[in-house]
């Protein structure tokens, strides 16, 4: 199994019609759980890393941990630098031997998106890895996301224009595209209205395996009808993040009115078991369970 590419599981996906799940990662703890739950549920799954988590941990420093646990793993591991902008950190991070990146012009103009991505995918293809780019603007900050409500917007300002989509895809080379249709990074303090009929025709005009952004928290029913809309990789990050934090606060509560100690080794046991388990649920939703 091991470590394969970005552009091998979304063909896989594309195929048998369900989503990866892209987990972020910023320690030891949630690699392990993460590929412990992809192991329990026979799925395959891209372990990311943020640009946005270089100051928590450097590049230099998790990637080869990372590429280590995908390279043992007994499932498919993607390794996936996530929500890259700077060219260079995107550069470092194929050259560290990630097997996909993804670079995020969202917020540039569409022409001026084309070309960095092209630059971006010229170097990527050269060294044979995967290329995900992003088109509209989903909700919120990348990386956790602020927790306030949204203001109000015009979704056809932000969201992906279908036929931009169509441009893009004809004056680019990747192997996946990030759409916006109403999701948000962050946990969700509200139900998000997704817009499942914009997201069916860009599918329908692209071709492309879709990437959902700001996927922690949605219903699971948001989860199947996006999937069965076109998306092939569904990022997972706020949800897990908020959830472990609570499970280890819960039990740290539970020690301490029982009079017992709490150590730093119980926290990261804690941590891997309470990963695992939302993992495994999560891919039993998005359909990759037993894929690998």
């Amino acid at each position: 199994m091991s470590l394969v590419s970005l552009k091998e599981l979304m063909q896989d996906a594309e195929a048998r019609s369900y989503a990866v799940g892209a987990y972020n990662v910023i320690n030891l703890e949630m690699i392990r759980g993460i590929i412990a739950g992809a192991e329990q549920a026979k799925s395959p799954v891209i372990l990311s890393f943020a640009e946005v988590h270089i100051p928590l941990v450097p590049l230099e420093v998790i990637g080869p941990i990372i590429l280590d646990a995908a390279r043992r793993a007994k499932v498919p591991v993607a390794v996936h630098l996530d929500h890259g902008q700077d060219h260079t950190i995107l550069i470092r991070a194929m050259k560290l031997g990630f097997s996909s990146v993804m670079f995020d012009g969202a917020l540039l103009p569409l022409e001026e998106n084309i070309r960095q991505t092209n630059e971006i995918s010229k170097v990527a293809k050269a060294l044979g890895v995967s290329v995900e780019a992003e088109l509209g603007q989903i909700l919120r900050p990348e990386g956790g996301g602020a927790e306030e409500e949204m203001e109000e917007y015009d979704s056809d300002d932000i969201y992906t224009n279908p036929e931009e989509a169509r441009k893009f895809i004809e004056h680019t080379d990747i192997d996946a595209l990030a759409v916006a249709y109403g999701t948000a990074h962050g946990v969700y303090l509200k139900e998000p209205v997704l817009d499942f009929d914009r997201l069916k025709l860009i599918k329908d005009i692209t071709g492309m395996p879709l990437v959902m952004h700001g996927g922690s928290g949605l219903d699971e029913a948001a989860y199947v009808k996006s999937i069965q809309c076109g998306i092939r990789k569904l990022n997972y990050y706020s949800n897990m993040a908020y959830e472990v934090a609570n499970t280890i606060q819960s039990k740290l509560t539970v020690n301490r009115t029982q009079n017992k100690k709490n150590y730093y080794h119980d926290i990261s046991k804690w941590a891997m078991e309470a990963i695992q388990a939302d993992i495994e649920r999560t891919m039993r939703i998005f359909g990759s369970a037993g894929k690998a």
